[in-house]
């Protein structure tokens, strides 16, 4: 390799490679430019469908009492979106409230709408981390809303009532699998146009497998499939793909997965 093409390959780490994105299309752009910005081609194949949920009339209602709260946590920046549109459409949020967010992705739609006090994690970003953070171990007493989609995990609302806080959960969207042939993405892939897969939900992960197929799995399996959470590649080896890398947490830290995983198998 020449001085110049070493130059450019360490500029542009996954360039010729085909990357599969594969989270909701309104959430994609931002990996998807990343992936390009470091030579790739991102591939979009969305496997959730964020919806708005069935009724809204109990999240109205609980909107309205938020002055009855002491914290509102939010899962995920879906949850962020749906509950604070919802919010700034009727009210203000209460100046006293405290606004806990799990991940970077929640933190930063936050304070697309103007909250900047946020507890959250610094390091893996998950219920667990932020259960471990200080201001979430007096809870005695505390009112909590956990904003979140239809279902999920209960450790995090299971916790804080072991610690004797009072726990409401404030369901703002549902998670649904999209109804997408896979044809064209397998043609994609018989190409060798798909090098590399992220994944970003357990869910996801589930649903992906799903939708490709037993054809489509086998090309799964082939396929490193990088993933930001120990949880997600526990997923992975369920179903049987050995080739799961764990990444660093957020887009810049899939892409830098991704980078130094083709680095390593260049």
């Amino acid at each position: 390799m020449t001085r110049d093409a070493g130059a450019v390959k360490a500029a542009q780490p996954l360039a010729g490679q085909g990357v599969l994105v594969t989270r909701p299309a309104h959430q994609a752009v931002h990996l998807a430019e990343l992936i390009v910005a470091a030579g790739g081609k991102p591939v979009l194949f969305p496997v959730l469908e964020i919806l708005d949920t069935a009724d809204l009339q109990p999240l109205y209602a609980l909107i309205d009492r938020l002055d009855e709260v002491d914290m509102a946590i939010f899962i995920s920046p879906n949850a962020v979106n749906k509950a604070m549109n919802l919010i700034k459409s009727r009210r203000e949020l209460p100046g006293g409230l405290q606004i806990a967010a799990i991940g970077r992705g929640s933190s930063k739609e936050l304070k697309h709408f103007g909250v900047t006090d946020i507890i959250a994690p610094t390091a893996r970003f998950d219920s667990e981390n932020l259960l471990e953070m200080p201001e979430m171990q007096a809870v005695q007493g505390k009112r909590v809303v956990i904003f979140r989609g239809d279902g999920g995990r209960e450790v995090l609302g299971d916790t804080l009532i072991a610690r004797g806080a009072q726990v409401e959960y404030a369901e703002c969207y549902r998670r649904s699998r999209p109804d997408v042939p896979a044809g064209n993405l397998l043609r994609q892939w018989s190409r060798n146009e798909i090098n590399a897969v992220t994944v970003t939900s357990s869910e996801g992960l589930r649903n992906l497998y799903d939708m490709l197929g037993k054809l489509g799995r086998q090309w799964l399996k082939s396929t490193p499939v990088f993933v930001p959470h120990e949880r997600i590649l526990a997923v992975a080896h369920e179903l049987g793909l050995e080739r799961g890398v764990l990444t660093p947490a957020g887009d810049e830290g899939l892409v830098d997965g991704i980078a130094d995983w083709f680095r390593e198998h260049a």
